[in-house]
């Protein structure tokens, strides 16, 4: 992607997918704590299991990639739903990334985790559809507490944080959904880049390792551009926490 103002095809997508790239060694097991341990052994057996299908689908199984959809698509979804703040646009946007993926599974060579490529790809094109909306008569139509995010486990989502959560007791419920909503309306006027961080750290909970495989970014550029964008929405909700 060479021209930040220009809107692409599909096709022009796909030919343009990131090839993926080596993960950086793991640290040695004796320096991590059990918690740490776990969570990198549930991650060699998702990238395991998503090699499997990767290969299957390059030799033409499409029951590979209806399970790699199945797995990914409510995490896709949610960042699709969460950029675009429009229901309709997310959910055409996640399938539109999917059959991206299924073009260019070819530039997937293996060497770096399936997940964090995938994620490249849908904010790839996720960048090139907030360019073709821009200066349109957009609207934006998102109902937080409607969504499959709002609902679902953790696990299902990948962690994704909702104020019906976060605010105790039945009687504060309906002011949880108000404040989703007011975040969300927010969020949506940061520039993208600094919306897209908040997204992948704040709502779907990822690892600063894999946000920086994902953006490119440095650790340093990305930790400073964190900050400032939790600022910007920190400073745009103070009038509603009060």
């Amino acid at each position: 992607m060479t021209d930040p103002e220009r809107v692409y095809s599909a096709e022009e997508l796909a030919a343009a997918a990131p090839p993926d790239e080596p993960e950086p060694a793991p640290a040695p097991d004796e320096t991590l704590t059990l918690e740490q341990r776990a969570e990198n052994a549930r991650r060699a057996e998702q990238d395991r299991r998503d090699r499997q299908l990767v290969r299957r689908l390059k030799q033409g199984d499409e029951a590979a990639f209806r399970e790699l959809v199945h797995t990914y698509q409510n995490r896709i979804f949610g960042l699709m739903l969460r950029m675009i703040g429009n229901r309709q646009e997310a959910e055409d946007l996640a399938q539109e990334v999917f059959i991206i993926v299924y073009r260019a599974i070819g530039n997937y060579r293996g060497e770096g985790r399936f997940y964090t490529w995938l994620y490249r790809v849908a904010t790839n094109t996720c960048k090139n559809r907030i360019k073709y909306l821009k200066g349109r008569n957009f609207h934006r139509s998102l109902d937080i507490d409607e969504t499959p995010q709002a609902q679902m486990p953790a696990a299902e989502t990948g962690a994704v944080i909702t104020f019906q959560s976060q605010v105790p007791g039945p009687e504060a419920v309906t002011e949880g959904m108000r404040m989703e909503k007011i975040v969300q309306r927010e969020l949506a006027a940061l520039d993208p880049d600094h919306r897209l961080l908040i997204v992948l750290r704040d709502v779907q909970g990822m690892s600063y390792q894999d946000i920086i495989k994902i953006t490119g970014l440095q650790e340093g550029t990305l930790k400073s551009r964190l900050h400032r964008a939790r600022l910007a929405l920190k400073e745009r909700l103070e009038p509603f926490m009060r």
